[in-house]
């Protein structure tokens, strides 16, 4: 290819558009004079995306919400395909969202046949409907993974398949520290301190907080002193605050820039499943995992998943390191003698510690950075 080559890149979630940012970035700098189109957040934005649609109404969850974005969903992925074909795309890499990237892939494979099809962030087929892969393997020319055993499921398949790592466990990973500073600033350095997080989507707080609150005042039975910090994702403060208000135990609430600091600082967490508790075993804190879901979404959960774990470090270790407590399981009494120990310094702390490092090293956190793999990825199928 002698012209620098035009790539639409597709983020309809926050996490896919930091993705998506780190790409762009990384293309740009391996092709000069790239030429980017498609849809993404601020993030990408920033990096110059003029982006075909808002994509805040696609950072939905669980089967109802999904069905009532669907029409969105249609008219932005016909969008899509129309700009694919107007700009003659060399590839279309989508991100994440694997309901609407189908749709996308189909749309634009119609529109625009001589576009490759990539797609970055594998469907989870190692958790739930393992057919996802073969349907994939029709939909897209590569995948793009951040697992190394992700990869078998979609070789075998016949889809090239390149695993890039998980951009933000690795840095992470390399952001480590400062538990000490933070206990300073919020006083307790002799108080043991537990991060308490029910999560980042208003209706994981709704489900998990008031169960959470209970857990710790059973805990707080045999140790006064201890403090809590929760962490607030952006936009949610409200939400932990009402969730929260006039309880006793008096958290600190943390914000993203705090958020590492904590962790470290923690001698335990009570989290709610999901990436948080890859990031607490990176920082080295010994947790109890839970979730409820609304009962339409646990009934649709249980006809599909197959993993017998909901964290990743359990997944990837396919034993029980993290204790974890799934819709009826999630009782505050249960949650508390869970946690418990592992403020003592009892074995149960020590499992968790010995086992995150081998299983950190399944989740992408170690290799050069995973947009800089991606990008390279990427250039490279096109050439071919």
């Amino acid at each position: 290819m002698n012209r620098p080559p035009t790539v639409m890149i597709c983020a309809v979630e926050p996490s896919g558009d930091a993705l998506g940012g780190a790409l762009m970035e990384a293309l740009a700098a391996r092709a000069p004079g790239i030429r980017f189109c498609g849809c993404g957040g601020p993030v990408m934005m920033a990096r110059g995306m003029e982006s075909l649609f808002d994509i805040r109404a696609f950072s939905v969850m669980g089967p109802v919400a999904a069905l009532k974005a669907l029409p969105a969903a249609m008219r932005s992925a016909r969008q899509l395909a129309d700009c694919a074909a107007r700009e003659k795309a060399d590839a279309a890499v989508l991100i994440d969202s694997w309901a609407f990237s189908k749709i996308a892939a189909e749309r634009i494979r119609k529109a625009s046949p001589e576009t490759m099809l990539i797609k970055y962030v594998a469907p989870q087929v190692w958790a739930s409907r393992p057919k996802r892969a073969e349907k994939l393997g029709r939909l897209f020319d590569g995948v793009i993974t951040l697992f190394e055993f992700e990869k078998p499921w979609f070789e075998t398949h016949g889809v090239r398949t390149v695993c890039a790592g998980h951009s933000g466990f690795q840095s992470l990973m390399a952001a480590r520290g400062g538990g000490s500073a933070f206990r300073e600033r919020h006083g307790g350095a002799d108080r043991p301190l537990v991060i308490l997080a029910p999560g980042s989507r208003r209706a994981e707080i709704r489900q998990l907080a008031d169960r959470f609150r209970r857990a710790i005042d059973f805990v707080r039975r045999d140790a006064p002193a201890l403090k809590i910090a929760i962490p607030v994702a952006p936009g949610r403060e409200n939400d932990i605050r009402a969730a929260f208000e006039g309880w006793d135990a008096a958290p600190i609430l943390i914000g993203p820039e705090e958020k590492i600091a904590a962790f470290d600082a923690a001698d335990a967490a009570l989290a709610a499943s999901g990436t948080l508790s890859t990031e607490l075993a990176i920082c080295g804190t010994p947790m109890v995992v839970a979730y409820r879901f609304d009962p339409l979404t646990a009934a649709w959960g249980r006809a599909v998943v197959t993993s017998k774990w909901a964290a990743l470090v359990n997944i990837a270790e396919d034993a029980s390191v993290i204790p974890e407590f799934i819709q009826e399981d999630c009782r505050p009494a249960a949650l508390a003698k869970a946690l418990a120990p592992l403020l003592s310094g009892a074995d149960a702390r020590a499992r968790q510690l010995n086992a995150f490092p081998a299983a950190l090293a399944k989740l992408g956190t170690g290799g050069p950075p995973a947009a800089e793999t991606a990008a390279e990825a990427v250039l490279a199928w096109i050439k071919d």
